[in-house]
């Protein structure tokens, strides 16, 4: 069935709105448990050094990059592609993109899952009365049932809000989440940096260590810059496809970008003085994801004095991360099914999360039941994980860069971000350059890397 004309397309309302929505698919759980590991193992100050300069000169050209042909098709991703492109076999990286949001979300509901049973868990008080909180997650992740009820009832919060539609849904939730989540922030940051002691982990976050630099690091701030905005899974396409042609998008780009460094710079501010402050100017138990977030930080909340409210604020935050994501992944799918399958936004938003939510299951059930089960040495949840960010995630973004400096081509790409001439600035053909040249080189960089360097994306 042929895509539904762009006339029939909701979009978002106000240039806050989009940048709120793009900021908030951006920020995740990834910023909170993975960015301060990453930044502390990879010499502090130097890596953000580097991450930062990568942000500038790769994340945002690819950025806009995803932008420019939703906006320009006015379609989801796959329909991005089979218009831009018509018969030519560009169109199956829009199907890739479709397939990634659909495994990225189907492990990624999981984990958010969790976030609810930990805020449960600390505002009624029990989960500071815990005494192993190591044994406390391992408790519940390899249980039954309890996972599969907060997953489920995760994607169905981000199913009511995408059912709602773009302005009156996505957006709506958006502007007022993603303040909330910053303000959130920045208390649970106050608290963190006024520890006795804490001083001493905002050095080690600031202050450069180029010693600890090594080829490893770069490729490391290079994948976290691109793949920490939501590159190369269709959701900016998506989005894009939903900003109005008077807005500046090279400017919200750069906005987005500011919005999800300044986070990611935030949370770390929030988990390294507060682990520092509590385990004698180490960061040796830090480590990636759950670890970090279900194991480590419970401990400290437990050691710290009013820890009580500030992990159930911690543990309201992390969920807010999680559904400005997880709104934002849904949609991918729902707008290919609304789009190219003809349905209602309503049928779309029910077949996409409860096909979602039978992956996801199976995800989570790899901690219990399915734990024996594994493909490729991998279980389910492992599988969705690495398939995605390794393989999905890095080829996507590759292939899109590609497509607007080889297909898209100069004219088209300069007409789209300037507004039909509207919008001149002299930066629009050295990102094109970046895009054409550049952008290609270092993501193909990246995607071999990860394949063999663990950690890499």
């Amino acid at each position: 069935m042929s895509s539904i004309p762009s006339g029939n397309r909701d979009s978002f309302g106000s240039k806050f709105g989009v940048i709120a929505a793009a900021a908030g698919s951006a920020v995740g759980l990834g910023n909170i448990w993975r960015f301060p590991l990453v930044t502390t193992q990879n010499g502090g100050g130097a890596f953000l050094i580097l991450y930062i300069s990568f942000i500038v000169f790769i994340g945002i050209p690819v950025m806009l990059s995803e932008f420019s042909i939703g906006r320009r098709a006015q379609l989801n991703a796959f329909g991005s592609f089979k218009k831009l492109a018509p018969k030519t076999p560009w169109y199956l990286v829009g199907s890739l993109g479709i397939i990634t949001a659909f495994a990225i979300l189907s492990f990624y509901s999981a984990v958010a899952g969790w976030t609810l049973e930990y805020l449960v868990e600390a505002v009624s008080g029990k989960l500071l009365h815990t005494e192993d909180m190591v044994q406390n997650f391992a408790d519940f992740s390899t249980s039954v049932s309890r996972p599969i009820m907060w997953q489920l009832i995760f994607m169905l919060l981000t199913a009511v809000v995408v059912y709602a539609g773009i302005q009156k849904g996505i957006e709506k939730f958006t502007k007022i989440l993603m303040p909330v989540l910053v303000i959130l922030i920045i208390v649970v940051v106050v608290r963190s940096v006024t520890l006795p002691g804490a001083g001493e982990g905002v050095k080690y976050l600031f202050i450069p260590d180029w010693s600890a630099v090594n080829f490893k690091t770069v490729l490391m701030a290079l994948g976290q810059a691109a793949f920490s905005l939501s590159i190369g899974m269709g959701t900016l396409i998506t989005y894009g496809s939903y900003i109005q042609k008077d807005n500046h998008l090279l400017r919200t780009s750069s906005q987005v970008a500011l919005a999800d460094t300044s986070i990611a710079i935030l949370s770390s501010l929030m988990v390294i003085p507060a682990i520092f402050a509590f385990s004698a100017g180490s960061v040796d138990q830090m480590s990636p994801g759950p670890g970090l977030v279900f194991e480590v930080l419970p401990a400290v909340f437990k050691s710290m004095a009013g820890g009580a409210v500030f992990a159930a604020v911690f543990f309201f935050l992390l969920s807010v991360a999680a559904l400005t994501s997880t709104i934002s992944v849904l949609e991918v799918v729902v707008a290919y099914l609304k789009e190219e399958l003809g349905m209602s936004r309503g049928k779309a938003t029910l077949i996409a999360s409860i096909s979602i939510s039978i992956l996801g299951v199976l995800a989570t059930l790899s901690f219990s039941v399915l734990s024996g089960f594994h493909i490729f040495g991998l279980n389910i949840f492992d599988l969705l994980n690495f398939a995605s960010a390794n393989i999905m995630l890095t080829f996507g973004a590759l292939f899109i860069v590609i497509f607007v400096g080889w297909r898209l081509g100069k004219s088209n790409f300069l007409d789209e971000i300037s507004n039909k001439g509207q919008v001149r600035s002299g930066l629009n053909k050295i990102v094109f350059f970046i895009i054409r040249f550049i952008a290609p080189v270092a993501i193909g960089i990246i995607a071999v890397a990860a394949l063999f360097i663990k950690g890499i994306t």
